[in-house]
């Protein structure tokens, strides 16, 4: 049994990269039930610290039967956290419209879900170049120094998430 303020919170993840396995896992160490979905049985990643705590199922939601499992682990689940780009889940059968209303729909897109580039990959140097954040990193007399993912995904992606969640989303 989980222990911490939020062992009574229920969360669903959808395997995926960058913030979104960083909000579950903050939420996963102040205690909630994180069960994540991946796509692929394998051994556990031990140098992936956005695992910790989380327990793991394998569905195939290519088939009918892997969207069936994962609406039953929906439905027993209070948040729900995704970083697809708009129009994945929806075409699983999975999109916010089809959950629970009680249901948090945490939902990563990088650039939203409408306008001219809710359809292009972000990532976390899109970002930072973008809003002249990259511009300030390194030495003034050189190109600037990508700083991983750490402020753009995790410190703006993951934080804005987590605290939306923790606000009842909405």
């Amino acid at each position: 049994m989980s222990k911490g303020p939020l062992s009574s919170l229920k969360v669903v993840e959808f395997a995926g990269l960058g913030p979104a396995p960083l909000a579950g896992q903050l939420l996963a160490d102040l205690g909630a039930e994180v069960v994540v979905i991946d796509r692929k049985a394998g051994p556990a990643d031990k140098t992936d610290v956005n695992g910790r705590g989380k327990r793991s199922i394998v569905l195939n939601l290519k088939s009918e039967a892997g969207v069936q499992a994962a609406r039953k682990v929906i439905a027993t689940s209070d948040v729900l956290i995704e970083g697809f780009r708009p129009g994945v889940m929806e075409r699983l059968g999975l999109g916010p419209d089809t959950c629970p209303d009680t249901l948090i729909y945490a939902r990563m897109t990088g650039w939203g879900q409408e306008g001219p580039w809710s359809h292009t990959a972000g990532h976390d140097i899109n970002y930072l170049a973008l809003t002249g954040a990259l511009h300030a990193m390194g030495a003034g007399d050189q190109p600037p120094l990508p700083p991983l993912n750490l402020v753009a995904d995790y410190g703006g992606g993951s934080r804005c998430s987590f605290f939306w969640i923790l606000g009842g989303g909405g």
